[in-house]
């Protein structure tokens, strides 16, 4: 069993001065009242306490969460089973052997806590593997990619598991009834059975997903005549997918509604792109971000997300755009003029249909099923010389004339799933739903005259 620390000996382990320490004891929240001693458990309260004032808790509503359900003891166990933090920059630069200026970009990539946190153990032997990847050959700007993608994507992952489990699990619980002692019980019985599969799980993932990283990286070392001067530098396709429409469509339905239509494009997005070896980088809002190490493969995606969205009976239409050429990769991410030209071909594109540059179109010539339909020259925001578009048309497919436009919130509908129609100045309206057709009929003027510009289109 560990020594008792002192007031003093527990603010220099856990960065918290004393007075503030002295506080947190009167108010129930570490140590026991009228003892000058404390457990090293207490730097561990003390440290989450921290966090949690810094992320704008009151400090007597955690004193009396914690006095009425035990709030700080519940959650210790989860957050701060690490030890007490026990090292400055300064100490840690030394047990590692590396300078203390390095150490530090080291620190902060990998978000080591705040500037005036200390480093606990753990961080420390953390930090003891990163000097192992620089000893290895790999620059300092690198493993601070590295640190950042690493703290970055595990960091999402663990939120993930946080909000799941709070959602489906512990609210799912309160709405059938439990409370108290009992909600309490329930939700830390079901989280105690989930927590040992959790690493396993990542560890199976990465496993995976390494795999395939070194797939494409045995494909990146195939490519000939690449050229490459620039570290991080690789030619590939980059697809930008989004819906149209889908912010008045947010309007009108809601955010619980938008957000199922978002779930569900995204199982379509991410199902299509696993079938054509392509990765999804990232989803901001309803537009979603692909790469493609083959360019056929990319046109094919994309074509296939559209004919996922089409088979849905009530859907936003698809719009997309996809370029070809060199990227920079840095932090788990995508860069260049090339990243933007598809951004903007996506903006540029109607509904229901992909742009392309030619650049695209000579890379992926031979995609069967498909023709490149001639556009012209225009101009894409942000981009200084008119560029030669091109539209992706999947031959043979079914048309969106299959699908009418509500007038209201962009959603496509078939005429046979249909809530309500109104003809009005001999132009019949299909609305998904009743909200829609109040909301035309409360003002008609607002939406009847943008509605043929949502019809929708082939090309």
């Amino acid at each position: 069993m560990a020594d008792p620390l002192t007031l003093d000996e527990l603010a220099q382990l856990s960065g918290v001065p004393a007075e503030t320490l002295h506080d947190w004891q009167a108010r129930g929240l570490i140590g026991r009242q009228e003892m000058a001693i404390f457990e090293p458990d207490d730097g561990r309260r003390a440290r989450l306490i921290r966090r949690l004032l810094r992320r704008g808790v009151a400090v007597e509503a955690l004193a009396q969460a914690e006095r009425s359900e035990g709030f700080v003891t519940r959650y210790l166990g989860y957050v701060s089973q690490e030890s007490l933090r026990t090292y400055s920059v300064e100490r840690a630069s030394e047990r590692i052997g590396l300078d203390v200026a390095v150490l530090q970009r080291f620190v902060s990539a990998a978000g080591l806590g705040a500037p005036d946190d200390l480093l606990s153990d753990e961080d420390v032997e953390l930090l003891l593997g990163v000097k192992v990847f620089l000893e290895s050959g790999l620059p300092a700007e690198a493993l601070e990619q590295l640190l950042r993608v690493y703290a970055e994507a595990l960091g999402r992952i663990a939120e993930a598991e946080v909000r799941v489990f709070h959602f489906y699990v512990h609210e799912r619980l309160r709405a059938a009834g439990m409370a108290g002692s009992e909600l309490v019980a329930a939700t830390e019985a079901a989280r105690a059975r989930m927590i040992p599969v959790v690493e396993p799980t990542i560890r199976t993932f990465h496993r995976k997903g390494f795999a395939r990283a070194v797939e494409e990286d045995a494909l990146l070392h195939l490519q000939e005549d690449t050229g490459f001067v620039i570290p991080g530098q690789l030619r590939c396709a980059v697809a930008f997918v989004d819906l149209a429409s889908f912010t008045p469509l947010a309007e009108v339905m809601g955010d619980e509604t938008a957000a199922d239509v978002l779930a569900r494009f995204s199982h379509l997005v991410r199902e299509a792109v696993g079938q054509c070896d392509g990765r999804a980088v990232k989803q901001i809002g309803d537009a979603f971000m692909l790469v493609f190490s083959d360019a056929r493969a990319a046109v094919t995606c994309v074509l296939d997300i559209e004919r996922r969205t089409m088979v849905e009976p009530q859907f936003p239409a698809l719009r997309g755009g996809i370029q070809w050429g060199e990227v920079l990769y840095r932090d788990g991410d995508y860069l260049g003029v090339n990243v933007n030209v598809a951004a903007r071909l996506a903006d540029a594109a109607q509904r229901h249909q992909t742009v392309v540059t030619a650049a695209m179109k000579d890379e992926a010539a031979g995609v069967v099923g498909v023709e490149f339909v001639p556009l012209g020259r225009r101009a894409l925001k942000g981009i200084a010389e008119e560029v030669e578009l091109f539209a992706v048309v999947a031959l043979g497919a079914e048309g969106s004339q299959a699908r009418r436009v509500d007038p209201v919130c962009g959603i496509e509908v078939r005429p046979t799933t249909a809530t309500a129609r109104l003809v009005l100045d001999g132009h019949e309206h299909v609305f998904c739903c009743t909200t829609c057709l109040q909301r035309f009929v409360e003002a008609p003027e607002r939406y009847h005259a943008a509605a043929a510009a949502k019809r929708p289109t082939n090309t």
